[in-house]
């Protein structure tokens, strides 16, 4: 998207989000659409999802340089049933999101109804995603899946989706050190953040899952946190932290919430993950942390301290709510405790010199 560009797209919970160059012309066009809510944080326009809106945006902006989510336009009438079957099963709205957008994606770059689509364009497609716009490798396996879910699955088409697939990139999780961890919580003052930061780390949740904690799944006796529906809509629980428990009662005490553990602005709410994560970026900020991590890395770091600290790597993915112990060995590769131990050559080189045995000379 170009600075000049006015850019429509779906934002969270399913609504219209709007995006605009500053320009009184463009902002007097949206206020003349009922319905609008300006957001401040994200400065951007936010609209209820419904066609008679989208219509209308793009006819108020129909002489003007827009660009829109391929899952606008077509996802209520190409795409019906699949996001019908999609929410029968229990798919998760992130999913059916994406589904949608690589079904709708494909459409506009063929140019034809699915109904007209063959193998060889669904193949051309994916040499596209590859070739063309480079994606990654996660990227082009949910294009796969969404595509196979909906002519598969939905259409009864005997289509095959074989294509030649880069090796996935064997990327170690950046992790923070226990004194890092400690630089960026001791100088969160906010009670609220800190208990978000806090929990996340010292239990090794997801975002998503931080944010959507009741005050029911607390259970502060058993020192036990109960994480509902998460990632593969499973259940489980993991470690409550004294320490963590301590600073929650505290929060809890100050802003007495109801419901969500961590309600957010909108009445009834939780708080957004991209509220979470501007947290994390905030404290790290303040404590002058250049490393390339996000709040996700809190959980990784978790992790990784406890395979440090001699826990067995089964119990770690059962905290973790990993499906195969193979996402969980990961870990292995960035705990420090055993290379920590190794010595390196030089060291010994010149301490040999130091001590008057002097540098080995060549013959």
């Amino acid at each position: 998207m170009k600075k000049s560009e006015i850019k429509i797209t779906i934002g969270q919970e399913d609504k219209i989000t709007v995006f605009i160059p500053y320009n009184l012309i463009y902002i007097e066009k949206v206020k003349s659409i009922r319905g609008y809510r300006w957001d401040p944080k994200r400065k951007c326009w936010i609209f209820p999802h419904s066609e008679v809106i989208i219509k209308r945006l793009l006819d108020i902006f129909k002489h003007d340089p827009v660009w829109i989510d391929p899952a606008l336009r077509r996802d209520k009438t190409f795409f019906k049933d699949l996001r019908k079957e999609m929410v029968s099963r229990r798919y998760s709205p992130r999913t059916i999101k994406a589904y949608i957008y690589y079904n709708t994606n494909f459409i506009d770059v063929t140019g034809k109804k699915p109904e007209d689509v063959t193998e060889g364009d669904i193949k051309d497609y994916l040499f596209h995603l590859v070739e063309k716009k480079r994606v990654a490798v996660s990227t082009l396996n949910s294009a796969i899946n969404a595509l196979k879910f909906y002519y598969s699955t939905i259409l009864k088409r005997k289509f095959t989706y074989e294509i030649k697939r880069p090796r996935k990139d064997k990327k170690l999780p950046v992790v923070l050190s226990k004194e890092e961890v400690a630089r960026i919580l001791s100088n969160v003052d906010n009670f609220k953040h800190k208990a978000i930061l806090m929990l996340v780390y010292s239990a090794g949740l997801r975002v998503s899952e931080v944010v959507k904690l009741k005050l029911e799944d607390i259970d502060s006796k058993r020192k036990l946190i109960h994480i509902k529906g998460a990632k593969g809509r499973k259940d489980r629980y993991t470690i409550l932290s004294e320490k963590a428990l301590q600073v929650l009662r505290e929060y809890c005490k100050k802003y007495q919430p109801k419901g969500w553990l961590f309600p957010g602005a909108k009445l009834g709410g939780y708080i957004s993950t991209r509220t979470a994560q501007a947290i994390f970026e905030q404290a790290i900020q303040k404590v002058d942390i250049r490393k390339n991590v996000g709040i996700h890395s809190l959980r990784h770091s978790f992790a990784t301290h406890l395979l440090e600290n001699g826990v067995d790597l089964r119990y770690i993915q059962e905290l973790l709510g990993h499906k195969s112990s193979k996402t969980t060995e990961i870990y292995t590769h960035v705990t420090n405790k055993a290379l920590m131990a190794i010595r390196s050559p030089l060291d010994e080189i010149f301490q040999n010199k130091e001590k008057g045995g002097g540098a080995p000379r060549g013959k």
